[in-house]
């Protein structure tokens, strides 16, 4: 039986105590076996729900999943703490000198007028921090990693810094109706995946100088997507979808898109 005194409410140091509890010798044999490569996928999972229990705006279902997301942080911390490269405490101090150093209008003597000043500074005093030189600097360092709309946007953005953006809706339409024609002409050639990740990239460039966020206008999509195909299902009657022929399919999908 582990020393675990249990209490009618927790706090954080006893979070960071059962974490290291689970993954010592006397724990949990999953706990125990985790590594940093093993449950990287468990925090974006986790990150996910966070941002769907925001989008709910449901109070329960979110601090239920910043306590996941927390578990995630502190269970990758004591990994490493107990490799003796760092602990907790330095997560602690390097985050809380890094938010000091990056509102210099608030333990400085700078001056921000506004939040477009605010994400101004932040980022030159973040170049100067990286070691960013250069504008190409600031695109490689955005993460490969991210979901590829967000990635597109913060090249995008990043990259119109350096005046490198298009002027208006207009133009970044205009380019978007252009790799289309291009890849329509690739069809089937070996370049066309090619020319489809440009399209990508200007449908991205689109929703950018549109001022919307290209992930969040492609999920409206999905859910317009299944509302019509759940209509067009209903329309179909007692007839399975996979029995209809194409034409009647398209037919069945029209009707719904005009209902």
């Amino acid at each position: 039986m582990v020393n675990w005194r249990s209490k009618d409410r927790y706090g954080y140091e006893d979070m960071v105590r059962l974490i290291h509890l689970l993954r010592s010798p006397d724990g949990c044999p999953w706990d125990q076996a985790q590594t940093h490569a093993s449950i990287r996928r468990n925090f974006l999972e986790e990150t996910y729900e966070v941002l769907e229990a925001i989008d709910e705006d449901d109070p329960a279902h979110l601090c239920e999943e910043l306590g996941d997301v927390l578990t995630q942080v502190v269970f990758h911390g004591d990994m490493e703490q107990d490799a003796g490269r760092f602990t907790l405490e330095d997560v602690y101090d390097g985050v809380c000198k890094k938010m000091i150093r990056r509102h210099p209008h608030i333990f400085g003597q700078a001056q921000a007028s506004g939040a477009e000043d605010v994400l101004v500074s932040w980022d030159a005093i973040k170049r100067e921090e990286k070691g960013q030189d250069t504008f190409t600097d600031t695109l490689t360092a955005v993460p490969r990693n991210l979901p590829a709309n967000w990635r597109a946007e913060k090249l995008i953005k990043k990259a119109s810094r350096a005046g490198f953006a298009w002027s208006g809706p207009e133009e970044a339409i205009e380019k978007l109706s252009e790799e289309v024609s291009e890849l329509r002409q690739a069809a089937g050639a070996a370049d066309a995946r090619e020319e489809l990740g440009d399209t990508l990239f200007a449908a991205v460039g689109a929703a950018c100088a549109l001022g919307a966020d290209p992930e969040e206008v492609l999920h409206e999509a999905c859910e317009k997507f299944i509302r019509r195909f759940s209509a067009m299902e209903a329309l179909s009657g007692d007839a399975p979808l996979d029995t209809c022929s194409r034409e009647t399919l398209l037919r069945l999908w029209k009707r719904a898109k005009e209902e």
